[in-house]
């Protein structure tokens, strides 16, 4: 594919995304269509997750999503970097195979400190399987208590770590929701057809469909994303680039798919488009650098005090304005923004829009 060119204007960047992520033209009509589309959506926060695809289905109310999760449709774990994730059930085992053992290296140490050894791993597998395969999914505070009985303590974190590693190796998944909770599920039984990928084929799928999905992006943020080694990347982006277009804007090269790149050409979306995004968001947290959508000086004010907990954030024209929060319950809730420049309010057209944006919200949790 032949490059868009150079791009002088940093806020088109942010909108391109946008397009790319379902926020803007082309719309996904399903939760399972728009998390396969999204290829592994940030969800370690479960309501936050529920709304990050509730604001990219228009029409989907917070039933129809956790729906997905109970029947199995879309699945939550950990694919990638440690880090709990929305993924298509067919995609986890060999997402699994790209990521599981280098971050297994990168925990050795911990789980040394914590006394796990490969043989725990396996019992505390033997002691999960025979539990639910017998019974049927188990709450995490279920399953401790069967490790506890069958030698294979929990306390001081270790019984999360083994829990991990069951998830890690496709022995053990997220399954079905109990409230705010999620009941723990056989690997095989709660995803019965996996799609088995070779490793070269599975990193040029990965590729592409992140860049598909999220770009502008660089390599670099492809590597934050999964964790992949750079170079292994950097290879395997051989097999793919021919299916992407490349954009250079302030001397790095970005890449992202035919259809959003011709927007640029054709009529970009989202100008005057606000959206009232979840924290952890796979629009800020998408990326290792968040600069193109989220100026530096106002980094702090996603995630107070460097804590690792990412507020909801405002977009405007595809850069994150303010954060905002829900104050009140039921039908007297409302939206409060709280923008980053309080001398520049909105204008009539993005007050308007930030209306619409928070009536769509509370339609979702009322639905």
């Amino acid at each position: 594919m032949a490059a868009v060119g150079v791009l002088r204007d940093g806020r088109m960047m942010g909108r391109l995304r946008l397009a790319s992520q379902r926020l803007g033209g082309n719309v996904a009509t399903s939760t399972p269509e728009l998390v396969r589309w999204m290829t592994a959506m940030q969800a370690q926060d479960l309501s936050a997750a529920l709304w990050a695809v509730g604001v990219r289905v228009p029409g989907a109310g917070i039933t129809d999503v956790r729906a997905a999760i109970d029947s199995g449709t879309v699945v939550r774990s950990w694919p990638m970097r440690g880090t709990l994730h929305l993924v298509a059930p067919e995609d986890l085992r060999w997402m699994l195979d790209l990521t599981a053992e280098r971050l297994t290296r990168s925990i050795a140490a911990r789980h040394r400190q914590l006394d796990i050894a490969w043989s725990d791993v396996e019992k505390a597998r033997d002691l999960a399987l025979d539990r639910i395969l017998a019974d049927g999914p188990i709450s995490r505070a279920g399953l401790f208590k069967v490790f506890d009985a069958g030698g294979q303590p929990t306390q001081g974190q270790r019984g999360i770590h083994l829990l991990g590693s069951l998830c890690r190796h496709g022995w053990l998944v997220l399954g079905p929701l109990a409230g705010n909770q999620q009941l723990i599920a056989a690997f095989d039984e709660w995803i019965p057809a996996s799609r088995n990928l070779e490793r070269e084929q599975a990193m040029a799928e990965f590729l592409l469909r992140y860049f598909r999905s999220h770009g502008p992006a660089t390599l670099r943020d492809f590597a934050w994303w999964t964790q992949l080694p750079l170079t292994e990347v950097r290879q395997a982006f051989g097999h793919v680039r021919h299916e992407l277009v490349e954009v250079e804007f302030e001397g790095t090269s970005y890449w992202l798919s035919p259809d959003v790149a011709a927007l640029v050409d054709s009529g970009l979306p989202g100008g005057r488009a606000v959206h009232l995004l979840p924290g952890f968001d796979e629009f800020v947290l998408g990326y290792t650098d968040r600069s193109l959508v989220l100026a530096p000086e106002h980094s702090d004010l996603i995630v107070p005090g460097g804590n690792g907990v990412f507020k909801k954030t405002v977009v405007a024209a595809g850069k994150v304005i303010g954060t905002w929060a829900l104050q009140g319950t039921g039908p007297a809730a409302a939206v409060v923004p709280e923008l980053f420049d309080q001398a520049r309010p909105l204008g009539p057209a993005a007050q308007a829009a930030l209306a619409r944006a928070a009536q769509r919200y509370r339609t979702f949790l009322a639905t």
